[in-house]
């Protein structure tokens, strides 16, 4: 979500950042984040088709929160090096 925070962000950015997230399984979570008004998807029109994802005013409004449990996790969370 810090991706998201920052702007508009590629469903290829999302892949490159979690590993293991399947294109099927992220397509779905977007599709879910976008029918609850937290994320909205901007078509460009390219071949091949380019999609970013911005986060709504409603998915904006918990960013305090999410910066806070991340700083927290990057402190306190042992990085495993996966």
């Amino acid at each position: 979500m810090r991706s998201l925070l920052a702007g508009r962000t590629r469903s290829s950015e999302f892949t490159a950042s979690i590993p293991g997230l399947s294109d099927r399984l992220l397509s779905e979570r977007l599709e879910q984040l976008e029918g609850e008004g937290i994320v909205t998807g901007c078509v460009s029109p390219e071949t091949p088709v380019r999609v970013d994802y911005r986060l709504t005013e409603k998915g904006e409004a918990p960013a305090g929160v999410v910066d806070a449990l991340v700083d927290w996790a990057e402190r306190w969370v042992p990085d495993d090096g996966g």
